[in-house]
């Protein structure tokens, strides 16, 4: 197994501003790919299938799951709860299944048996993998944050306490040189941790104002399930995250905050996406609230609060999104939860188009080459260019639920459904492998 250098930093567009990291363009090693946003650097992958056409292999699932497979060289890991009961005594599992075949090769069981609050559409274990090379590291949120390596060894496991939401949680963690973030919430106990990747010892932690968990008939819920995005910004390591009403960027090295955005509602469930502007010099970041609320443009490069000097744009109200957007060529594209495809312009949030594609729709959106892959909640993914002109190229159909986001790696899709993990790929036209 070769070694990567890391993932989940934003790729190269200007040297003063984002940093030069390098991933194996065919890995995909985090929540959101190489990047962190949801973009391959692959180019060829498929874009017609189905459940008897292009499926090289698909492994039966025991339990329903929303967590995205991760994938480095020959293998691909994945967590996967299976219930117990509603909410207590789930067993929290992480999964290394060899991506040739969809064999398993290994699978460490996590016990937990106090109770977890979560929604039956969300269940546990919704936050995915994350790998350098050398370790892979999980959250299974009450029940701690575990790192194992390659060959399943546990080399440390972290009790970060008890994290109570009605909705549970799902953040996933991101490793960055020596160290792992992770966005421990949400709920009224709401932190941004840095984890040694050795030790998981704790290098810093920042307190965030917490909030209503929705238990004991409250209505006023807030809450996080932000992934943090690390940027390079001027000369430092940049965490951006976004809270309830506020995108935040912390530096990676000591966790003190460098700025502040407002202008986000009470829950937000994506997470932020970064792009140089189309005629700035400075990067765009771009922060979308859940539940219908306000999404937001930031001018990067600014101190403490810039909402007044560097907020470029506001959305008032927006339609429902659980799963992020990503950036192409100056624009941003959006799978709204109603099953919409949205583009506007990065720099003046103008909105170009909105069209319909199918029905609900969890997924992150995910791009390759100068195409967008769209999946809904049954499991059928449109296929969409990604222009400021719609056009839908595909669209395919699995059957099956879908909550997760594609994972693509070396011209091959996986896709978790909630009853498996397909491996999707141009040369074959009929299952084999794992059933």
């Amino acid at each position: 197994m070769r070694s990567i250098r890391i993932l989940c930093v934003v790729a190269i567009w200007t040297a003063s501003v984002f940093a030069p990291r390098i991933a194996q363009s065919e890995d995909w090693p985090a929540w959101r790919g190489p990047s962190g946003q949801g973009v391959s650097k692959d180019t060829d992958a498929p874009t017609e299938w189905g459940p008897e056409k292009n499926v090289r292999w698909k492994l039966p699932l025991p339990d329903a799951g929303n967590s995205t497979p991760i994938v480095l060289g020959s293998r691909i890991f994945l967590t996967q709860a299976t219930k117990k009961g509603d909410n207590i005594g789930a067993v929290r599992s992480t999964w290394c299944v060899e991506r040739k075949n969809g064999k398993v090769i290994w699978k460490r069981d996590v016990a937990f048996e106090d109770e977890e609050l979560t929604h039956k559409t969300n269940p546990f274990c919704s936050a995915s993998p994350v790998t350098d090379g050398e370790c892979v590291i999980v959250s299974h949120g009450s029940a701690g944050v575990f790192c194992y390596d390659l060959e399943g060894k546990e080399l440390w496991r972290r009790d970060l306490g008890k994290f109570q939401h009605i909705w549970g949680n799902a953040s996933s963690p991101v490793i960055f040189e020596d160290r792992c973030l992770l966005n421990c919430g949400p709920g009224e106990r709401t932190f941004l941790i840095a984890l040694d990747k050795k030790t998981g010892k704790t290098l810093w932690q920042k307190d965030i104002p917490g909030g209503a968990d929705g238990s004991g008939g409250n209505k006023t819920w807030t809450g996080s399930w932000s992934t943090p995005l690390i940027i390079r910004e001027g000369r430092d390591d940049v965490a951006l995250v976004s809270y309830p009403r506020t995108l935040h960027a912390f530096r990676v090295r000591d966790g003190e905050e460098i700025w502040r955005c407002g202008g986000l509602g009470k829950l937000v469930y994506t997470s932020p996406i970064v792009s140089k502007g189309p005629t700035g010099s400075k990067g765009i970041a771009v922060a979308m609230s859940g539940y219908m609320g306000p999404a937001i443009g930031v001018r990067l490069g600014g101190k403490s609060d810039v909402t007044a000097t560097h907020r470029l744009w506001r959305h008032e109200r927006e339609p429902q999104r659980i799963g992020s957007g990503v950036v192409v060529d100056g624009h941003v594209f959006i799978h709204n939860d109603p099953g919409t495809l949205q583009c506007f312009e990065l720099e003046t949030g103008k909105v170009l188009w909105t069209e319909r594609l199918s029905r609900k729709s969890w997924s992150s959106l995910v791009r390759c080459g100068d195409r967008l892959y769209a999946l809904d909640d049954r499991g059928t993914c449109h296929v969409v260019r990604a222009s400021t002109k719609f056009e839908v190229l595909s669209k395919n159909e699995l059957r099956e639920p879908v909550r997760a986001s594609i994972a693509i790696s070396g011209d091959e899709l996986f896709i978790r459904t909630y009853k498996h993990l397909w491996c999707i790929g141009k040369a074959d036209n009929s299952e084999t492998g794992a059933r």
